[in-house]
This record gives structure tokens, sequence and C-alpha cells, in this order.
């Protein structure tokens, strides 16, 4: 029986310990012989809340290539993933020991010819419901909305369904037992989504103070993927010559992001950290959303948590390395409450009590 054995500061506990891994397992009973593998501050396995495995900017991509991104994610130390949406199936990553632990929401659903090509389930507002239920059972628990998307008719961003479509998925999908995610950019479709009980937003732009309040109290979760909200410019200037309400209406967004997630934050909100990696986001770069998150006046500690113990809570794991936890923990040659910038830098990254990086 192999034993590793690991030296350090484990948070969020902020508490001096020895960690030993044996049988993929966490124990703080003494091994006898067993050598230190390394020393540093060491984090419950990092969380990408919103990521999109099996995806580039053409659809869906083979095996291979999926494998590649899955060890790029795991190298930067993210071991659970949510795939907040996927055009290939996924599924067999869940035999696959040297890669991350997969929370897979099946393929987007959104509106026909109302979403990036080849990316989602394009449907009529009579067939949701049914798509839904096809993708609650195909997935891990959670299904992914196209919330909303520009509208050709409108020239600007507008609600891929009408609310009663909607509300009717969302209660389908619950009786399924899948929760429900939505990406949102614009203010229209908010009101109807949380009305009917949605578990999640994704980038939450337009969210409203009335809105927040409500969605602290119900505890829906907010994933704002920064990286992605500083992309805005671009994307109003790609729109801006044919479609300039929408144009404008990106960049008014982009203008109030800091706001607007700042006050989800502030009213309580739980906000957790998504990298969009696959298409529009480069894989392995969950480091770079902490920082984003933290650039925008959030503590280091709430950052990291959104990205590790917090994370992992919300979504049904061990939030800890409490005794008997599963060992997916990274080891970081400094405090990465002092210097975030430190997760660009893991030493170890133990995975199913394995060093896989």
């Amino acid at each position: 029986m192999s034993v590793l054995r690991f030296r350090g500061t484990v948070l969020p506990e902020d508490e001096p310990r020895e960690v030993y891994v044996v049988d993929g397992r966490v124990t703080y009973e003494k091994q006898a012989g067993a050598g230190t593998t390394g020393e540093g501050w060491i984090v419950p396995g990092l969380v990408d809340a919103h990521c999109h495995l099996g995806l580039d900017d053409h659809g869906a991509i083979d095996e291979a290539a999926t494998e590649q991104q899955a060890v790029e994610d795991r190298d930067g130390g993210a071991l659970l993933i949510r795939d907040c949406g996927s055009a290939a199936d996924t599924s067999w990553i869940h035999e696959r020991e040297d890669l991350p632990r997969l929370i897979r929401a099946g393929r987007h659903i959104a509106r026909t010819k109302r979403y990036i090509r080849n990316y989602a389930h394009e449907v009529e507002p009579d067939e949701l419901a049914a798509y839904v239920a096809q993708e609650a059972q195909r997935g891990d628990g959670w299904v992914k909305l196209v919330g909303d998307w520009i509208s050709r008719d409108e020239g600007d961003l507008a609600p891929s369904f009408p609310a009663e479509a909607f509300a009717e998925a969302i209660a389908v999908a619950h009786e399924h037992g899948a929760k429900v995610t939505a990406h949102c950019f614009g203010e229209a479709v908010l009101p109807g989504l949380i009305a009917a009980g949605i578990d999640c937003i994704e980038h939450g732009t337009g969210l409203s103070l009335d809105l927040i309040d409500t969605m602290a109290q119900r505890g829906i979760a907010l994933v704002p993927t920064v990286m992605q909200l500083d992309k805005f410019p671009s994307y109003a200037e790609a729109g801006g010559a044919k479609f300039p309400d929408y144009a404008r209406h990106m960049t008014d967004l982009h203008a109030r992001r800091r706001e607007t997630i700042m006050a989800a934050h502030d009213a309580g909100v739980q906000l957790y950290a998504g990298s969009d990696g696959g298409g529009i986001s480069r894989h392995g770069n969950l480091a770079g959303e902490v920082l984003a998150m933290a650039g925008l006046g959030m503590s280091a500690e709430y950052a990291l948590g959104a990205a590790s113990w917090r994370a992992r809570r919300w979504l049904g794991w061990n939030a800890g390395l409490e005794e008997g936890a599963p060992a997916d923990f990274v080891v970081y040659p400094r405090n990465p409450l002092e210097d975030l910038s430190v997760l660009r830098e893991p030493s170890y990254v133990v995975l199913r009590g394995r060093i896989v990086a």
C-alpha cells in the first residue's frame, strides 16, 4: 500500500497539519514509515462551475481533443467540473481515474437559429419541456438553457422562449430530479426564470436589485464568468454595424458589470467561479477567473472559496479535507489567501489519491 504524506497549512481551516493519503482517502492518523511527499498550502480540489468539455468554436470535438481539454483543466487544479453544456457526449470521462470528476448538464437547449451553430438542441417553445426531460435523464443532475440571445427581428438581446415555456421546462426538470441553469446576458429574461424557481444563473449582467434580493432569499446561485464579461466590448464591435441596439446594450452591460456582480455578492447571493472554458475561452485558466472575481472587490477568501470549498459543498461534494474525504486537493508553494496568483503555480495536484500533476 503506497502512502502519500503532505505537510502544510490546510485551507479553509488555516491549520498546520500532516495530511496522509491512503487508498484514495485523506487521513490524519500517522502512517508509519511514510516520508514527506511535499509541503505547502493545501487546498481542497478546485471547482470550475462553468466549463464546456468536448466543445470548440465549431461544436462537438472528438475524445482525444476532449481529453486534452480535461487534462489542461486538471493540471490547472480544477478537479471537479460542472460541464455547463456540451454538444459531445462526455459521459466516458466518468470512467477515467486520471481526469477530473465531472457533473454534466447535457447539451444546451436553445431557440431555433438563436444560438451558436452546432452547439445546442435548437427547438421551439412547445418542444422545450420534452427536451429538458431528455437532457435531465442524460446528464448528471443539471440542465442548461439558453435564456437569451440576439434576436435578428429585434436587433438586440431577447428571451429565447416565452416565460410560461421556461416555467414549464423548469418544473419538468425538477420533476426529473435535475436542477436548471441558464445563460443570461440581458434583463428581460431574468424575472420569469427567477419567478419559476431556476437554480442558477450564468453571467447575470442584466440583474436588478430586486431580482438580486429574490435570488438571495431563494438560494439561487450566480456564476458570473467575469472573464467572459470582459469580452462584451468585442461582441459589441462585431455586431455593431448590423445591430446597433445590441452593440449599445452590450456596452452598457459591460460598463456596469462590476456594480451588478458586487451588488449580488453584497446581498448574499452565492457566487461561484466558472472559467467558461471551451469555445470562447481556453481551458486550464480557472486561476484567471478567481483573480478576476477578486479584482471586482471580493476578498481572496471569498474568491478562492467560490472555486473550492464553497463550490464543492454546493455541488454535493466534501467542502473540506476532513478525515476520510476523497483525496482531491492542490498544494501550492505560497499562501493563496495572500497571493491568489499562486493558483497558476501548483506544486502538486492530487486526484483520487494519486499525484496527477
